[in-house]
């Protein structure tokens, strides 16, 4: 970008403000283009689509994508091992790698996201895109709170640094020396886990800082866990701080934040010119409905260096396609509601910590920690949920345990037991938080 006026609304104007049919043309010619450089690149998905009997030239429209194999974490994974070091869905010669970010899963195999200097730049400039629209200036003083160690939110500091905004590449290091840094440098926005920030703040206030005049935060960025997105938690960190919060979503396996709040904070604008987003019925795959809970697969469409191809997240999600109130265009994730692998089903009935949360965080007379401990007694699911009251709570735990059963019943239809503990009881997260103790067995495939 070539204009730096504090001023301007937008980082690219006409991109994020465009009509919907613009944003379908420019998808569409995207997506052609990008499936074709994966069919002639990569042998993985020239076998796969041979297979599935689909080829590049049958891309009319953006349904078409549906004619394509899906791929899944356990892909990439495989296709890895069997092409050391980046697998056969790489589809650029190496040497046009010049960056890749790892994420070790669950068999401990770093999975690497390689990028091309192309990808970077565009990656980078979205970062960018996405920090202003959600209020940062070049006159900020920006800390980025997450960890560097092959994690793909590290480099998004970068975008910040192309904006104009003095930046602090802090990590992840110990509490009490990045409030000295926030202190110090009278940080205005720092970016980290929904978790860690409100951990933060308890530590701050523990250690006798005074929030709004010890410090000079007024922006918060969080990712990693739905609670940016529940307003109940969104609010409660904000009392704390004093700082407006903003939601921002992304995945190790394409790039750092795919989508972020605006300053009117209705949904996280998705990178559609770089993402073709899918929402889909978990069992069937089939499309659900605008604004219906579904799983989210994705589509790169300008990442040359590995394209992903119908890529299930195993995020459940909704999106808002309308245009926001800031002028933007783009479609809004409602926020993630859950993942497929943290679902609980209870009685039948499917309930996220996420939804947990929500009720947790409305009552006051609890800290907002909480945990969900699953049972199975006798050949049926027993669900505990254990919380905190505050500091200084006089009355009866019971009648915390009593109002919280009935509420949580009331939002989610799950009947559960009410454990209310004292406050500290329940493990603080520095990351991400670990919600759900599931002392089941057999229950996963």
């Amino acid at each position: 970008m070539t204009t730096t006026s504090d001023e301007r609304p937008y980082w690219d104007a006409k991109l994020e403000t465009q009509s919907r049919a613009d944003w379908g043309a420019l998808k569409l010619s995207l997506l052609q283009k990008h499936i074709a450089h994966a069919y002639a690149g990569s042998p993985a998905y020239r076998a796969a689509f041979d297979a599935a009997k689909v080829s590049p030239a049958q891309i009319k429209s953006l349904d078409d994508i549906r004619r394509f194999p899906f791929i899944d974490k356990r892909t990439l994974r495989d296709r890895q091992l069997a092409v050391p070091p980046f697998g056969d869905l790489v589809a650029v010669p190496e040497q046009d790698i010049v960056y890749i970010s790892a994420s070790s899963g669950s068999t401990g195999v770093p999975t690497a996201s390689p990028f091309t200097q192309s990808d970077f730049d565009g990656w980078i400039d979205y970062e960018a895109r996405q920090f202003w629209s959600s209020g940062m200036r070049p006159s900020d003083r920006y800390v980025h709170s997450l960890n560097f160690s092959l994690f793909i939110g590290g480099p998004c500091v970068l975008g910040a640094q192309k904006l104009g905004a003095l930046t602090i590449h802090a990590g992840t290091i110990p509490s009490d020396r990045l409030l000295q840094i926030l202190r110090q440098f009278q940080a205005t926005v720092i970016w980290t886990t929904p978790s860690y920030a409100w951990y933060l703040g308890e530590t701050a206030i523990k250690e006798g800082y005074d929030l709004r005049k010890d410090l000079a935060v007024r922006r918060i960025f969080v990712a990693g866990e739905p609670g940016g997105s529940i307003p109940e938690t969104r609010n409660r960190i904000e009392q704390l701080w004093g700082a407006s919060v903003y939601d921002y979503y992304g995945l190790s396996d394409i790039f750092g934040s795919c989508a972020g709040m605006c300053e009117q904070k209705e949904g996280l604008h998705w990178a559609e010119d770089h993402i073709l987003v899918e929402v889909i019925d978990p069992d069937s795959g089939e499309p659900v409905k605008p604004g219906d809970r579904g799983e989210m697969v994705l589509t790169t469409l300008k990442k040359t260096a590995r394209p992903m191809i119908r890529f299930r997240t195993g995020d459940i999600v909704s999106f808002n396609p309308e245009p926001c109130r800031c002028g933007r265009t783009a479609i809004r994730l409602n926020g993630v509601h859950g993942r497929r692998d943290d679902m609980l089903i209870i009685k039948g009935v499917n309930l996220f910590p996420s939804d947990v949360e929500a009720v947790a965080r409305q009552d006051h007379e609890l800290t907002g920690e909480y945990r969900l401990v699953v049972d199975r007694i006798n050949h049926l699911d027993r669900l505990t949920v254990e919380v905190e009251h505050i500091h200084g709570y006089n009355g009866a735990p019971e009648t915390l345990a009593d109002r919280f059963e009935r509420k949580l019943k009331a939002v989610t239809g799950v009947s559960a037991a009410v454990s209310v503990l004292k406050p500290d009881t329940l493990p603080r997260a520095t990351h991400k938080a670990k919600r759900v103790e599931d002392r089941r067995s057999g229950v996963w495939s």
